[in-house]
Parts: C-alpha cells; sequence; structure tokens
C-alpha cells in the first residue's frame, strides 16, 4: 500500500510482471483485493448483476469518508439505482450544448491571465477552469461573494490533495482529527464549511423556487423519484461533493496528461492545428463542430488509456463467483486494473506508444479501455467530462504557445484517489492570441 502511494502507476505494473492477468493484493484492514486485467474477466465483473457484487461496498472504506456516505459512488441496490436515476437527466448528452459556450469563455478567462515566458503549472490552470465550470454550470453560482466563498474553501480542500499527504488522505488509517490538526482533520474542517455554504444556498432555491434556472444543483433540487420524494438535504451535499470530486479534480488532470502527451509531439499538435482550422476555420469552436473533431477525440482517448487518472475500479462478492477461470469466495473485493489492462501488449500493439491513431475509425471493447468504469456503474459524467475536455483543448491549443518546461522530467504522483503529473506539468506560454 505504501509502494502504491509512492509509485502507483509502476506498483501496478511490477504486481502484472510478476504474477499475470490476475494477482492480489492487500490493503490494511481490508478484504484481499483480486486484480484482474484480462478482457473476460473484466466482463465478469462489469456484467455481473448488482446483487451478486457491490461496487458502492467496495469503494465505501476509501472514498466514503471523503465523498460523504450518501455519495452515489458508496451506495448500492435500490438505493444506488434510486440516486442515479434521479442523477441521469442533468448530465444527458443533448444538455451539453447549454454549458458549451460558459465553458469557452472561463477558458478565456484563465488563458488571458498566462504570462508569457515564465514557467507556471498547466495543472493549476486547468483546475482553475474546471472548478469554475463546476460552480457556474454545475452548481450554478454566479460571480459575488457566494461564489468567492465556496472557491477558497474549495481551493483550501485541493491543496490537501495536492500536498505531501495526499497518498494517505484514502487510507483509513490515517483518517484521524486531532482537533483539526491534522490533514485529515483540515479537509473535515473544510467539507463542514463548504456544506454550510451549500445548506444555505439550498434553503434559499428551495424557498425562491429554480424557475428559469438550467444548473446542476437546481435540476437536482427539483427533481422527484418513482414515490414523487425529493432528495434530502445530506443526499444533495455528498452528491455535490461527489460531482465536485469526480467532474473538477479528475477532469482537470486528465487535461493536465493531454497537455503532457500533445506538448511534446509536434507532429501531433499539427494534426490537431490543421483538424482544427478544418472544422472551425478562424472562428470559435462551436457545439456543432465537436462532434467533427475526430482526432482530438482520439488524442483525449490516447491520453486516458496511457495514463488513466484513476487505476482501477473495485466490486465486493456477495455469494461465491467464478470470475475469469477462477473461484473466488464471498467477501473478496475484485478489481478491474485500468493501468494494467490500457497497458497490455497483445490488446494494445506497443502499448507505451503514444498513437492516437488506434482510435480513429474504430470502438474499443468496453472491456479493454474503459477510464470511466464500466456496467452500470461507468461515470455518469463521463459524457460532460469529454464535452468539457474537447472544448477546454480546443480553445487552449488555439490561443496559446505552450511548451513543457525545460529539464522537466514527469513522474506520476498520487493525489488521495487520483494520479496526476509531478510538479503540475510545468510549462511555457510562448505566445498568446489575444
Amino acid at each position: 500500500m505504501l509502494r502504491y502511494a509512492r509509485r502507483p502507476y509502476q506498483t501496478l505494473e511490477e504486481g502484472a510482471r510478476e504474477f499475470g492477468n490476475c494477482f492480489t493484493g492487500r490493503a490494511p484492514g481490508q478484504p484481499p483485493i483480486v486484480m484482474f486485467s484480462d478482457p473476460d474477466a473484466i466482463k465478469d465483473i462489469f456484467s455481473a448483476d448488482a446483487y451478486e457484487m457491490h461496487a458502492g461496498e467496495g469503494q465505501a472504506p476509501i472514498v466514503g469518508p471523503i465523498l460523504g456516505w450518501k455519495s452515489l459512488l458508496v451506495l448500492d441496490g435500490s438505493r444506488h439505482r434510486r440516486e442515479r436515476r434521479l442523477l441521469m437527466p442533468p448530465f444527458h448528452g443533448e444538455r451539453m450544448s447549454l454549458y458549451g459556450r460558459l465553458m469557452r469563455e472561463i477558458t478565456d478567462r484563465v488563458i488571458d491571465r498566462w504570462p508569457l515566458g515564465d514557467v507556471f503549472p498547466v495543472h493549476r490552470e486547468m483546475q482553475a477552469i474546471t472548478l469554475d465550470i463546476i460552480l457556474r454550470a454545475v452548481f450554478g453560482l454566479d460571480e459575488g461573494t457566494q461564489l468567492a466563498e465556496v472557491r477558497d474553501t474549495l481551493l483550501r480542500v485541493l491543496g490537501l490533495f495536492g500536498g505531501p499527504a495526499a497518498p494517505f488522505l484514502a487510507i483509513p488509517a490515517f483518517q484521524v482529527e486531532l482537533r483539526g490538526f491534522t490533514p485529515w482533520g483540515r479537509f473535515v474542517r473544510y467539507r463542514r464549511e463548504l456544506d454550510r455554504v451549500l445548506s444555505a444556498e439550498i434553503a434559499r432555491r428551495r424557498a425562491e423556487g429554480t424557475a428559469g434556472r438550467t444548473d446542476v444543483l437546481s435540476l437536482l433540487i427539483e427533481a422527484r423519484d418513482e414515490q414523487g420524494e425529493a432528495m434530502t438535504e445530506q443526499e444533495l451535499l455528498d452528491e455535490m461533493f461527489t460531482i465536485l470530486g469526480a467532474g473538477h479534480e479528475t477532469t482537470a488532470i486528465s487535461l493536465s496528461w493531454a497537455l503532457y502527451h500533445v506538448l511534446r509531439r509536434p507532429e501531433v499538435l499539427e494534426r490537431l492545428y490543421a483538424e482544427r482550422s478544418k472544422v472551425a476555420g478562424d472562428g470559435p469552436v462551436e457545439a456543432e463542430h465537436l462532434p467533427k473533431l475526430e482526432y482530438l477525440d482520439a488524442v483525449i482517448k490516447e491520453s486516458a488509456r496511457l495514463t488513466p487518472v484513476i487505476t482501477q475500479v473495485m466490486r465486493r462478492l456477495k455469494m461465491p463467483m467464478q470470475i475469469g477461470s477462477l473461484d473466488l469466495p464471498a467477501g473478496v473485493n475484485v478489481s478491474a486494473v485500468i493501468y494494467v489492462t490500457h497497458h497490455r501488449a497483445d490488446l494494445w500493439p506497443e502499448p507505451e506508444r503514444f498513437n492516437p491513431d488506434r482510435f480513429l475509425g474504430t470502438r474499443p471493447s468496453p472491456y479493454t479501455f474503459f477510464p470511466f468504469g464500466g456496467g452500470e456503474r461507468r461515470c455518469l459524467g463521463a459524457a460532460f467530462a469529454i464535452y468539457e475536455m474537447k472544448v477546454v483543448l480546443a480553445q487552449v491549443l488555439s490561443r496559446a504557445s505552450l511548451r513543457v518546461a525545460p529539464g522537466y522530467r514527469m513522474r506520476p504522483v498520487l493525489r488521495a484517489l487520483t494520479v496526476a503529473p509531478s510538479q503540475g506539468m510545468p510549462v511555457v506560454a510562448d505566445h498568446l492570441v489575444r
């Protein structure tokens, strides 16, 4: 566990190299985790009945204390299905075009402040973009005191996840408050501050109504299940924090990884420039252009294959089952290891080479390529995240001439639940289109 905290990708790689397509990992206080990278076994995991495997129970000890115990990611059975049905409409693909212009305007505002000729961490800038998109499109907060208060609180939380204690925040043994003096204690205090501000906003919208609002929070406040029941305040708070973690931090890291791969390859950059010019000309990339940016889509997928933000997804067996060719007892965890599967030479020729062409004109199997997880637990915000990445990358690459900072040596680092490039992926902007 400590080795994984220091070297996440390499630790999984070493396990696969030593033991093959299936091996067992152990975490303190947890059942054994049987890790699979074989597509047949992964199909068994993703297609299993929800009553046979519990994804929420498998992940709860790790993500529950962080995201909240009402979060979609820690729920199972009927509770999970209810929450997922309530959360699905705001993230439907047809709604994405409503947010496209807002995403582009926020990206422009961040780009405008980039210094020329100086080194700066691009991950921090991608965080600024995705955070404002979440605050405006998802939380529905407008510029003002409240937005600034929420942003400041979230930045303090993000500071913890970017600090030296980040790899240990998701380990239950280290989740000790000590009156707020530990990193975990500070996280708990910041989360309570955020809940206080959002609770006041939820109460205000319920009292005043949400007519005319298109943000996700307002839609969730109005959502009703089959029995006509609304989401409780705690459910709303935990789901909004889950959306923040899953939709802000993961997307910012994904953008940073994509830029890391692209900026080191002039031939990839040239093809992206040529495609954008052909599709959108000299104007901005609009919603109708995005489906035509096929090479950009392939670049995003290849980046997610080579350097996935999440290394694996887990389930807890509720009954004895056969996974792949193994008979496993109830109570153990099984894991579909994203990183190892994405790096298998028999599935991906020359797996260590960045080659977006492998995604052109083809649709990969959901059991060999699954950066957003799979089965009925596949990430609900996947369409939103991909749409956002296309808008942001298209705008960044059309307005800024960036290069990786001289002497930078990338190292994958664990940030509690996600893996990001080290040092925030430092870059230099040589030119900006105003």
